[in-house]
């Protein structure tokens, strides 16, 4: 199991840090989208932070130990952790809002618990985070909506593509276990450039991004996108990783959805239907349950009583 670790201030800090990184994400997303098809989108995410990564590395001196085995390595989990999710997400994002699409990325931890219940051998469901599944997949359940039943819709499909998004996320978060004995900078680099050689064939054929017109806001949302939330997003999630260890980092998944929500409102006028607060709340309890610290904190308190 992975060992608890402490959360102090510090560590806090880089948290509300990380969420507000990877809240922008779906709004910088939304902007570039204006002007960028989603393949050429995720070229220039990955392609970007992959380059600043690569530069970073090489000034701390941290060598990259290429090799045939790390090399498929890297672009398995450049698949499953960049090119699928980033490409359903922008996909699904022409036709959702960012902070529905911040929601539904929310269940990220939900999958990851399933499959590593099924994968694995040391991270079984128990009783609360069996408990949290549930509450996350009603949650689910309702923000898609009953209108679903009744035949899909573009923004229905486009909200299946996020959670498909979010399952790829989980597969990658068992995949990536193998890299813990290499300096943090270095599975993200590899990642994001293996991701960049996987997407940049399928951009140059399909997306012929050299003919796109580009205007100075998609430019600044690309930066913020590539560089804050991708480059600067990876070394602080690691160094969150390395100090407080990878449950403590699992509260990011509760926060991301609160910072997308507030740009989403004040800088794009996006509003939430009932069904997405409603699906949102449920998911916030399993996520919470999944955690086990609020149990924990509540149970303490009513023994005490």
């Amino acid at each position: 199991m992975t060992k608890n670790m402490t959360m102090g201030a510090a560590e806090w800090a880089l948290l509300a840090a990380l969420a507000l990184l990877w809240s922008g994400s779906f709004f910088f997303a939304k902007i570039a989208l204006a002007e960028l098809p989603p393949i050429t989108l995720v070229l220039a995410r990955v392609g970007l932070a992959a380059a600043v990564l690569l530069v970073i590395a090489g000034l701390w001196r941290i060598e990259v130990p290429w090799s045939w085995g790390l090399i498929g390595q890297f672009l398995v989990m450049g698949a499953l952790n960049n090119v699928v999710p980033f490409a359903l997400i922008f996909w699904g994002q022409r036709t959702i809002d960012t902070g529905l699409a911040a929601i539904l990325n929310a269940t990220t931890p939900i999958f990851t618990f399933l499959l590593a219940h099924v994968l694995t051998r040391d991270e079984r469901l128990t009783r609360n985070r069996a408990a949290g599944v549930l509450f996350g997949l009603l949650g689910v359940t309702v923000l898609i909506g009953p209108h679903a039943l009744a035949g899909f819709d573009l923004a229905a499909v486009s909200q299946l593509a996020i959670i498909a998004a979010a399952l790829s996320y989980g597969f990658a978060g068992i995949y990536g276990r193998r890299f813990r004995g290499l300096p943090p900078i270095v599975p993200a680099a590899g990642m994001l450039t293996a991701s960049t050689v996987m997407i940049l064939p399928v951009a140059l054929l399909f997306d012929r991004p050299w003919t796109l017109h580009v205007g100075g806001d998609t430019w600044a949302a690309l930066a913020g996108l590539a560089l804050l939330s991708t480059a600067l997003g990876y070394v602080v999630y690691f160094r969150i990783l390395a100090a407080a260890g990878a449950t403590n980092l699992l509260l990011v998944t509760l926060l991301i959805p609160v910072g997308a929500l507030t740009l989403g409102a004040f800088a794009l006028g996006e509003r939430l239907a009932w069904n997405a607060s409603a699906g949102m709340a449920l998911i916030f309890v399993g996520l919470t349950a999944i955690d086990g610290r609020v149990w924990r904190s509540l149970r303490r308190i009513s023994g005490g009583a």
